[in-house]
């Protein structure tokens, strides 16, 4: 089939890639010409693992291709719309600038029969709106949203936990229904759930399991700070409670919290949507969700002035990681990053470390000393900061090879991957978020 992806960022990109590796003829477009040029290489214009190949794959086997003019969309059969919704400027609410210049871009070259369907997360009521916006062409609106995970998207988009598609009532709804059920075959014979619903539900669907995981990490980092002044090990709290089937394991795990493009924004957004709403108290609960997660920055911040005797000031501080997270050159929003700038601002000599963000970071920070050699950024350094858990930190950095590079014994660990016992026993004043 003939797809077109419009928006080759993060979430367009990967998906155009995907969907060209499955049999599709597809076409990404995108106002980058710098992108454009890069992909048309076979090039990612960002660190995404797998990425590279289906992209090299995809342009050499001519079955994928992009392009800077929007009427080469003319002849889909589907339209994507992967177009970023970052937060305003001067609010909480989710700017749609991009989503409405695409489709109004794409308007005049939809034919009768066509199947528009957005992915980009949008707040509830979006889709209605943009239906009136196409309702002349002929062509029909759907909502298709992503649940791609940075560092795990390829997979993600061949092999989803769940396909949902939002509809409108009737024949049209039905037959985009047909369609997209041919576009995800594949992913459908393989056992992936394929869920119809009404449009504003897929728009919620989205958003309220963004908010459902922000939630759960806030709320252990919150347990942590009981245990921060109760001598509890939240570490083990989480292990008891996640034995609970009704609880689960995953995200229960304190750190300095979450950050990226998604989860932030999302759910600031769907407060200001709830608000819009007249439904603000529904979802109230997000706003202390959000403080949660930035105190836990500040507070692996103390660790490292505690550790260091009350003050950081001229002291080389090393900080493991820029990344939001690992497998991933993503800075946006990074409490990894938070961390260094707030360091460096007491006047720490921050050194900053990681396998794929740097140049990224460099850009936003360049007040900061970078270094990609990892055991020479830990050369000498007076206390380590673990904020992104990359392999090359948290599993490849025996504590007896750190002490080898460095007199400094001050390692604090913001994520809680590090092995305590060990550290302590090769001399190291570990401290943990929510640990004794």
């Amino acid at each position: 089939m003939k797809l077109s992806v419009i928006g080759c960022g993060y979430l367009g990109a990967v998906h155009a890639a995907a969907m060209a590796s499955i049999g599709h003829e597809v076409v990404g477009i995108d106002v980058d010409q710098r992108k454009i040029d890069a992909l048309s290489k076979g090039e990612a214009p960002f660190f995404e693992p797998g990425l590279t190949d289906l992209l090299d794959a995809g342009t050499k086997g001519g079955g994928l291709r992009f392009t800077s003019d929007i009427a080469e969309a003319r002849g889909s059969r589907v339209h994507f719309i992967g177009v970023g919704t970052p937060q305003q400027k001067d609010s909480y609410a989710a700017d749609l600038t991009y989503v409405y210049a695409a489709v109004d871009a794409l308007v005049p070259h939809l034919t009768p029969g066509d199947v528009v369907a957005g992915k980009s997360t949008v707040p509830v009521g979006t889709a209605a709106e943009l239906s009136t916006r196409i309702a002349s062409t002929g062509a029909t609106l759907v909502w298709n949203p992503e649940f791609l995970r940075e560092g795990w998207a390829v997979k993600d988009t061949l092999e989803p936990d769940r396909l949902v598609v939002g509809v409108p009532e009737g024949e049209a709804g039905a037959a985009a229904v047909a369609v997209l059920r041919e576009v995800y075959a594949p992913a459908i014979a393989n056992g992936s759930p394929f869920l119809v619903t009404d449009l504003a539900t897929a728009e919620l669907v989205k958003v309220s399991a963004n908010a459902f995981l922000a939630t759960k990490i806030s709320f252990i980092n919150a347990m942590a700070e009981i245990a921060e002044v109760t001598g509890a090990d939240v570490s083990k709290l989480a292990e008891a409670i996640g034995y609970d089937e009704r609880i689960g394991r995953q995200f229960l795990k304190a750190g300095i919290g979450f950050g990226g493009g998604c989860l932030p924004k999302d759910i600031r957004a769907f407060s200001a949507r709830a608000e819009e709403l007249g439904r603000g108290e529904s979802v109230a609960f997000l706003r202390q969700v959000d403080e949660i997660n930035l105190r836990r920055r500040e507070r692996a911040v103390q660790l490292v002035v505690d550790g260091l005797g009350g003050s950081v000031f001229e002291k080389k501080v090393t900080v493991l990681g820029a990344a939001f997270k690992p497998h991933s050159d993503d800075i946006r929003d990074s409490p990894a990053l938070d961390v260094a700038v707030r360091l460096h601002g007491l006047g720490a000599n921050v050194t900053v470390t990681d396998p794929a963000a740097i140049e990224n970071a460099r850009r936003i920070h360049p007040q900061l000393t970078y270094v990609e050699d990892r055991d020479e950024a830990i050369r000498d350094a007076d206390a380590l900061v673990l904020v992104t858990e990359w392999d090359e930190y948290r599993r490849q950095l025996p504590p007896e090879h750190a002490s080898s590079l460095t007199d400094g014994r001050v390692v604090v660990d913001g994520r809680n991957g590090l092995d305590a016992a060990a550290w302590r026993a090769a001399g190291w004043a570990y401290y943990g978020m929510g640990r004794p």
